[in-house]
């Protein structure tokens, strides 16, 4: 086969979908290169990709605008020009997650930190317990509570930094969980919005070991664990979160097909989608649609929002 033959359309049963952090203060999107890293196995994806599992209902729409200038009498195109680039994906999640359930709502995600006796009632919880302090020694993967803390196995915990009263801009750490136009005062509201949130694997001595690395990595000085009981997403709420993307689709002969996108926002209100499953029961699912914001390709300077690669089969 010469690299002009194609192997005819890739026939692909699923899409897999991978999420990295954009580091929104320095507008910094995390860029995947498919010629070094391209061929990674679908189960392990190099950091600091983080897999989101299969989606269905893969979408791309592009609504760049080209227009024609036209000169001389009668008017002849004379030249093509790009005037808007636009570009959307849309997708359904096939799992339900901490980030799955984020990435779909677009905006804040709140974690539901367990709450202080007699607290009053809010939607998005209320006055959380005390934080516990991490010891030192903490990694990633391993929280130093101590053998005094209120934690079991199969727990979801936040670790962030306490909020200081009166901070203003991007919140949370690894990923910006929120945006602060005005000062607030709750020691916790990190916590609350933050993504660096793990499951609680086993604990032995006071030392929690989670199932998954936290995406913000080894825990630095000040950071505290609340218990988290599940998670809630606000409708109308007005931070965008951003994240960098990977779709990649496995044709059944080897080939491979990449969408990449640098930088992403959700485009749409939190929505669901449902169908019938065996039984009679209902399968509902995470929908989300997205809108493509431009990066700079450092090859030759130009503004692009995705990054198409197809990678064939040796043969």
């Amino acid at each position: 086969m010469t690299p002009f033959e194609g192997t005819g359309s890739p026939v692909m049963q699923r899409i897999r979908a991978y999420f990295a952090p954009v580091d929104r203060a320095a507008q910094h999107a995390t860029i995947f290169d498919p010629a070094q890293s391209g061929d990674f196995p679908l189960d392990a994806v190099p950091a600091p990709w983080v897999d989101l599992g299969w989606i269905s209902g893969f979408a791309r729409t592009s609504a760049t605008a080209i227009s024609a200038l036209r000169t001389g009498a009668p008017a002849s195109v004379k030249m093509q020009a790009r005037t808007e680039v636009e570009a959307t994906v849309k997708f359904a999640f096939e799992s339900w997650g901490k980030l799955q359930v984020s990435l779909a709502a677009g905006t804040q995600q709140m974690n539901l930190l367990a709450t202080q006796s007699g607290a009053a009632a809010a939607g998005s919880g209320g006055a959380a317990q005390p934080a516990v302090p991490l010891g030192s020694g903490s990694s990633a993967t391993t929280l130093n509570v101590g053998a005094t803390a209120q934690f079991a196995p199969g727990d979801l915990v936040a670790v962030d930094v306490d909020y200081v009263a009166g901070t203003t801009g991007f919140v949370g750490s690894g990923v910006s969980g929120a945006y602060l136009k005005s000062g607030l005062n709750d020691v916790d509201y990190i916590r609350r919005v933050t993504l660096n949130v793990g499951t609680v694997q086993s604990i032995n001595s006071g030392v929690l070991t989670l199932s998954k690395p936290l995406l913000a990595g080894a825990p630095v000085a000040g950071m505290k664990v609340s218990s988290v009981l599940g998670f809630c997403d606000r409708e109308g709420s007005s931070f965008f979160q951003e994240w960098s993307a990977l779709f990649v689709g496995e044709g059944q002969q080897g080939e491979r097909v990449i969408w990449h996108y640098p930088r992403l926002q959700g485009m749409a209100g939190i929505a669901e989608v449902s169908s019938k499953s065996a039984g009679g029961y209902e399968s509902v699912r995470l929908a989300g649609s997205f809108r493509a914001m431009p990066v700079t390709d450092p090859v030759d300077g130009e503004r692009v929002v995705c990054f198409r690669s197809y990678l064939t089969r040796s043969v």
